[in-house]
């Protein structure tokens, strides 16, 4: 799944190319993709994109009055066209949901992979009417976003940290991927209770997090979108690496299988050495 790192990076890719551009078609392939009915997708058409921003792991293209919204859930993405293809999309025959064109003859597809379909797409005039949006927890990239923010964000959750990191309306733009990472780095046990965090604890989870995000932002910057998931996988310590040696003590990298997902650890740095045992089978090993 894109996660703040990579959708940043699309920002900036499509900022500096679409700017001032006039939206000359806007072509839906998947009818479940789009959200809303009104405005309607093709009212986009003939307004010039006067901004792209990013909320969370949303991508924001204002034009006009309004804002075309997407998420990119768990399997979609997006492909740039400097010359859009002049093929016809056929809607259920293709994995592409939505079809941009610019007034230079450039584009970009939404696509989505596998038969579970979640990209989701609105038309509105306000970012703030997306659901998602508007629920999303501040983003830790912000400037106001300090270490007494995370600590007010964390004071009595009784709820395990690594969920509490991916939960979007309590902080934005951080999924499994990156919340592996951040917890490594913080050498933060993926079960601790946020309420039970100590103050030097939260001081650690604090600067892994910005750093670990700094980082991977600095590393998809001026990248194209068909580079970024691979400088992703390149730069995670744990993430989506069991059964490789941690990068920092030697120790291999384990997971643990939820009902639709898995994330990573390492156990020297993390659980003191504990293996987490597949949490649908059985509790911690002690």
């Amino acid at each position: 799944m894109p996660e703040m790192p990579e959708v940043e990076g699309l920002v900036e890719f499509l900022r500096a190319r679409i700017g001032g551009l006039e939206i000359a078609s806007a072509r839906l392939a998947q009818i479940a993709a789009l959200k809303t009915f009104d405005p309607r997708l093709d009212a986009l058409v003939g307004s010039a994109v006067s901004g792209v921003e990013r909320h969370g792991k949303f991508v924001d293209v204002a034009a006009g009055d309004l804002h075309l919204v997407f998420h990119l859930a768990k399997a979609g993405w997006l492909r740039w066209h400097d010359a859009l293809p002049a093929t016809v999309i056929k809607p259920g025959r293709s994995p592409i949901a939505l079809r941009i064109g610019f007034a230079d003859g450039s584009g970009f597809d939404l696509t989505e992979a596998g038969t579970k379909k979640s990209l989701a797409v609105y038309v509105v005039r306000d970012p703030a009417e997306v659901p998602g949006v508007a629920r999303l927890g501040p983003d830790p990239l912000d400037d106001a976003f300090t270490r007494d923010t995370l600590a007010g964000l964390l004071a009595g959750r009784r709820t395990q940290i690594k969920g509490v990191l991916r939960d979007q309306q309590t902080v934005a733009g951080i999924g499994n991927a990156y919340s592996d990472e951040i917890l490594h780095a913080a050498r933060m046990s993926p079960y601790a209770l946020a309420a039970n965090l100590a103050p030097e604890d939260v001081d650690r989870l604090y600067t892994a997090m910005r750093e670990t995000l700094t980082e991977a932002v600095a590393a998809a910057r001026g990248r194209p979108p068909a580079e970024l998931k691979d400088a992703k996988r390149r730069g995670m310590s744990v993430h989506a690496r069991a059964g490789e040696a941690c990068p920092v003590c030697g120790d291999t990298v384990r997971s643990v299988f939820l009902a639709d997902r898995s994330f990573e650890y390492c156990p020297t740095c993390q659980t003191g050495g504990k293996v987490l045992a597949d949490r649908r089978l059985s509790r911690l090993l002690k």
